[in-house]
């Protein structure tokens, strides 16, 4: 019979080390994904607005956009972003409603992640309002 001369497995400390990468990378995404939802969130309501606001020639009501925007945003509970930052920008491709902010989570202690959202979503012009 052969004697073995080399460990099989894990040992305490290459387990403790699997174990704790894996609970960090989890904790990672746990804590993080949230942040990624409630952007995918933002993004759908400002293109659904976006799709319905009325735009007659140049003019967009912005006043009626982001009343419309703040109600979505209560039903979802988006709280990372307010209305008052949604902008209308005009460029040569047309008007745009854009949006830039910073969000922020606190992964653990005083370690904090912060993630950039921007994006600009086209207007859809209506004929006559």
């Amino acid at each position: 019979m052969k004697a073995r001369t080399s460990q099989l497995g894990l040992g305490l400390w290459s387990g403790l080390y699997l174990f704790g990468s894996i609970a960090f990378i989890a904790l990672c995404g746990i804590k993080i994904g949230p942040l990624y939802l409630n952007e995918f969130t933002v993004n759908k309501a400002v293109r659904d607005v976006a799709a319905q606001a009325s735009v007659v020639g140049s003019e967009v009501d912005v006043a009626a956009v982001r009343s419309a925007l703040q109600k979505r945003w209560d039903i979802d509970y988006i709280d990372q972003i307010e209305p008052r930052d949604i902008k209308v920008v005009r460029n040569q491709a047309g008007l745009f409603l854009s949006y830039d902010y910073d969000a922020e989570v606190p992964l653990f202690a005083n370690i904090i992640v912060v993630a950039h959202f921007a994006h600009d979503v086209p207007l859809r012009a209506v004929p006559g309002g």
